[in-house]
């Protein structure tokens, strides 16, 4: 006769949380491999040797020019590629859509329609001055598109990246119109437009930081909430969540978040669709360890974007947006036929 054998109460919660651990580990390691590619690889070949000679002050002027080089694009990587990966788990927690990120609800089309604008219209110019007009164009898109998608008879996923689609169709409209009657704004945007970490500096990285710290920040203090959510508004607030706060707040860090990513380094498209989908095939739907293994993957993807740029051109660059794209449109085919299956 077999014997059933029970595994003690705690062991599958232990082994959880072990799981999760080892993955954010193993996470951190992948972004240790990648922060040192971004330095040492390039369009000119240098090797750790020489990043060991500059760090030590024992290097030649035109080696340590390209590495040092090289420090804002890292930096600026990192930070954008954490933005961009939280705010499409946001996102896809908010709106309980897998197929939810700021490039597709409009987000980054706002954030871009208002940095043309202020260029255009008002002249603005500099980093800071991007940022302030980069949020308040995210802001509003992302809550037309929320309005839009919830109007009518319930709450629709379809609907909402439907009305995403449809405002950053006219908004991208508008863009280029805006762009091609005005050659001193199509220059400088033109450049931007196509996503990219180099010839930024650090006073891009200065600029963006306070915003991507609240947004980070905001996500952090939501994973609990999030975890509610996905129960449904009704079970979600007979344990105690707010459903419109969560969704509230979420847009709003989501909001902070792309908006301070498309400001630095121009829309950069797929990373918050792809990063949320790989961490939850490694730890599981807790939007808690979501938000924490998302922040450490999504710099880790676009640095290796940017890396390859770099080096598959050699001495030219592929912009670390083109790359993203042809990685994230295969994403984005995987996610829709999980979700038919799912369906």
């Amino acid at each position: 006769m077999a014997t059933i054998t029970r595994e003690p109460p705690g062991s599958a919660a232990a082994k959880g949380t072990a799981r999760r651990l080892c993955a954010l580990l193993a996470g951190l390691a992948v972004l240790a491999l990648a922060l040192v590619a971004s330095v040492v690889f390039g369009s000119r070949t240098t090797s750790l040797g020489d990043v060991a000679d500059v760090l030590t002050g024992s290097a030649g002027p035109t080696v340590t020019t390209v590495i040092e080089s090289r420090y804002p694009r890292t930096a600026l990587g990192v930070l954008a590629g954490l933005c961009l990966a939280v705010a499409g788990t946001l996102m896809q927690g908010v709106t309980r859509n897998q197929l939810a990120e700021p490039g597709l609800l409009g987000i980054n089309a706002g954030a871009a329609a208002g940095i043309v604008t202020a260029t255009a219209f008002w002249g603005a110019s500099g980093s800071t001055a991007a940022m302030w007009w980069a949020l308040p164009g995210a802001l509003l898109a992302g809550v037309l598109v929320q309005i839009i998608g919830s109007s009518g008879s319930g709450r629709s996923q379809v609907r909402l990246v439907l009305a995403g689609a449809v405002l950053s169709a006219m908004l991208f409209a508008y863009i280029q119109a805006v762009s091609l009657s005005k050659p001193e704004v199509f220059d400088s945007y033109r450049y931007w437009v196509v996503g990219a970490l180099g010839g930024r500096s650090f006073e891009v990285f200065t600029a963006m930081l306070p915003f991507a710290a609240a947004g980070l920040l905001i996500a952090l203090l939501l994973g609990r909430g999030l975890n509610a959510l996905a129960l449904g508004d009704s079970t979600a607030a007979a344990l105690g969540a707010r459903p419109w706060l969560v969704r509230g707040a979420g847009l709003v860090a989501a909001t902070l978040l792309s908006a301070a990513a498309t400001a630095a380094v121009g829309p950069i498209a797929f990373v918050g669709l792809a990063v949320p989908h790989i961490v939850r095939a490694v730890i599981g739907v807790d939007f808690r360890f979501q938000i924490l293994l998302s922040a450490i993957i999504g710099p880790s993807l676009l640095l290796a974007a940017d890396v390859i740029g770099r080096v598959v051109m050699r001495p030219q660059e592929l912009m670390v947006g083109v790359v993203t794209a042809f990685v994230g449109a295969p994403a984005l085919l995987i996610a829709v036929r999980r979700m038919r299956g799912n369906a």
